[in-house]
């Protein structure tokens, strides 16, 4: 019989998605593993594949439709020989309707649609074989992933390459995260209008902007901010980064500043774990590892690839991953776990020249470390004045879980630790 490819959840947070572009066409013969749609996330424009062999017979939702959601069918497979005549037509992208055509509104609201189910890891019927595309079972045995523990999102439950890059390496089904305290709604904001006699165009909303849109609103709104900055004299850093890559020069391996400031807050957050934790209604998580989301800025938005266990890692290390994963972050190519989780963030506007400023907390993360540029200014240096490079740096803290000295005492940790940097590769 016909089957039905359905709307994959392809991060754990996905409830809909845009189906960016199709890979193939009515008629076309595809095979388990072959690449059948290009779908944007919240986060990413992330590639869809088979898990089941036939022959396309339709394509339900057209390229380019917005807000596809979670579950809902976009293709049908058939194989050789069967009738799909009586499948449904396809679903066509919306035109946007004129002013003048918007239809009369109703006394009562339409009901919201009810939630799909999320997807369930089904077993064979001898309750032995775990079903899995051959692409996911090789990844997994590669990465040495349990797929009795994962969960499935394709056809049926069935296990697809994204469920396994998402899961964790010798792991079990992870278990479910502390619960949050129910935020109240928040309500919409009214649209506005372009003002008049402006010359002006309308650049409809990606995804991920109505993301970005959405949860830094949440967070200023509901999170209580606080700041803490400090300066940071530079010298003794800057002549470690010199020394340093003069030495791996014949591994072509180059660190930038913002490589040593990743590797300083993840050994500061372990110095300090009172600020390595993330505020869960009656619940406070206090991490063991410190793992550093780092600000990338890609066209349409901004995303956070994660150094994970950035505190013990070796800053060679970490300058290899982070120039790979902002790398693949603006080709859009990164996996949902390579950009989900952190226990905390660094933001760097130090580039465009940026002296000093705010970042928003990107919750559950308690804390958020924005850094400015380095600048040659007056600085007391062994109780005289004297010309030294000095960046800022602010902390935005969560204060529902990070008390004031808590927050002083991670900056003045982050702040020996640059002043000192021999510590980091200690």
């Amino acid at each position: 019989m016909p089957i039905e490819l359905k709307m994959p959840a392809l991060s754990p947070t996905m409830e809909e998605g845009t189906l960016a572009k199709w890979l193939v066409k009515e008629g076309d013969t595809v095979s388990s593993g072959d690449l059948l749609a290009e779908i944007e996330t919240d986060k990413a424009t992330m590639e869809f594949e088979a898990v089941d062999e036939g022959v396309i017979a339709k394509l339900m939702v057209a390229e380019g439709t917005d807000g596809v959601k979670v579950g809902e069918v976009i293709a049908i497979i058939a194989e050789e020989g069967e009738d799909v005549s009586a499948a449904p037509a396809p679903k066509k992208q919306a035109a946007p309707a004129k002013a003048e055509d918007k239809p009369a509104v109703t006394a009562e609201a339409p009901k919201p649609a009810a939630a799909a189910p999320a997807p369930v890891a089904k077993p064979a019927d001898d309750g032995s074989r775990v079903k899995a595309s051959p692409l996911a079972r090789r990844i997994a045995e590669a990465r040495g992933v349990d797929l009795s523990g994962v969960a499935g999102s394709g056809p049926n439950g069935r296990i697809v390459k994204a469920d396994v890059e998402a899961a964790t390496p010798g792991a079990a089904k992870a278990a479910a995260p502390a619960p949050v305290a129910a935020a109240a709604p928040v309500a919409a904001p009214a649209p506005v209008a372009a003002i008049e006699g402006i010359p002006s165009e309308t650049v409809k909303l990606s995804n991920m902007r109505k993301t970005i849109a959405k949860r830094l609103t949440e967070s200023k709104q509901q999170v209580p901010h606080f700041y803490l900055t400090l300066d940071c004299n530079l010298d003794a850093l800057l002549k470690l980064r010199t020394d340093l890559n003069a030495g791996l020069a014949a591994r072509n391996i180059k660190l930038s500043v913002n490589d040593l400031l990743i590797k300083a807050l993840g050994v500061a957050l372990e110095q300090v774990p009172d600020a390595n934790v993330s505020y869960a209604g009656d619940q406070l998580i206090k991490y063991a590892r410190a793992d550093v989301s780092m600000a990338v800025a890609i066209p349409g938005g901004l995303i956070t690839p994660v150094i994970t266990d950035a505190g013990s890692k070796a800053v060679s290390k970490i300058a290899t991953e982070a120039k790979d994963l902002a790398t693949r972050a603006r080709d859009g190519k990164l996996q949902p776990h390579e950009y989900q989780g952190g226990t905390a963030s660094i933001s760097n506007l130090g580039m465009f020249g940026i002296k000093q400023f705010d970042a928003v907390i990107n919750p559950p993360q308690g804390m958020i470390l924005a850094v400015g540029a380095g600048e040659k200014r007056p600085y007391v240096v062994n109780d005289a004045l004297a010309i030294a490079t000095v960046m800022t740096a602010t902390g935005s803290f969560d204060h529902r879980a990070i008390d004031g000295a808590v927050g002083a005492e991670l900056m003045a940790a982050f702040k020996a630790l640059i002043e000192n940097p021999l510590a980091l590769v200690a």
